[in-house]
């Protein structure tokens, strides 16, 4: 249920609200309909408090903005966002393209940043660029995808989940991984029923898919 404030309360909100929004735009570099789908509240609306045309708002939704930039509502408004937690996009993962694992960036560098979704700790999360058609509808070429190594070869949290992984020879995949027929195999399978499905892998590594981005909603910082 939202709580209702009072008009005064209200007026005052509504002014520093706008303010806020502004100044957190301008220091995260985020677009509004970015904020938009991580707070849950409508584009429509935020664009209307950031143009003074809505004649009101509510401490709900408020919060909800304020969660999305990963401050409390207090820091929100009072502009206190600090620098953009950013996470490098070390390279391009195949789903259905043959695609080879780079390892020439820098430590923390990579083809570019995004910003962190609010719903990840960049600490520790790595993230890349699909390539190709196989796992469409889940994700389309250009989407990000963020994961995160903290085990060493095929986790059993992988099975069954769309994964990154590599294989043997130094390609990068973007699948669905299933227990092959021996050991140490792995069925590497596809979404989209065009695509390829590759059996009986050796995967190096594999490591679940933790967030999604589409690609209309990437911010390259």
């Amino acid at each position: 249920m939202r709580r209702a404030l009072s008009a005064g309360t209200l007026r005052i909100m509504e002014n520093s609200f706008k303010e806020a929004l502004e100044v957190a735009l301008k220091i995260t570099g985020r677009s509004l309909r970015s904020v938009a789908i991580a707070s849950g509240v409508s584009y429509e609306q935020l664009k209307g408090l950031k143009q003074g045309k809505a004649s009101s708002t509510n401490v709900d939704d408020a919060m909800r903005v304020a969660r999305a930039f990963g401050v409390t509502l207090d820091d929100f408004y009072t502009g206190r966002l600090g620098a953009t937690q950013s996470v490098a996009v070390a390279g391009r993962v195949g789903a259905g393209a043959e695609v080879v694992l780079s390892d020439d960036h820098a430590k923390g560098d990579g083809l570019y940043h995004v910003a962190c979704p609010p719903q990840l700790a960049p600490r520790g999360v790595v993230a890349v660029e699909v390539v190709g058609d196989s796992m469409e509808p889940v994700f389309y070429e250009g989407d990000i995808l963020f994961y995160s190594r903290q085990t060493i070869g095929i986790p059993t949290e992988a099975i069954g989940r769309p994964c990154i992984c590599e294989d043997y020879d130094g390609l990068v995949w973007v699948k669905q991984v299933k227990v092959g027929t021996s050991p140490g195999l792995f069925n590497l399978l596809s979404i989209n029923p065009t695509g390829t499905n590759r059996l009986d892998v050796a995967l190096k590594w594999a490591a679940p898919v933790l967030f999604h981005l589409p690609m209309t909603y990437v911010t390259k910082l």
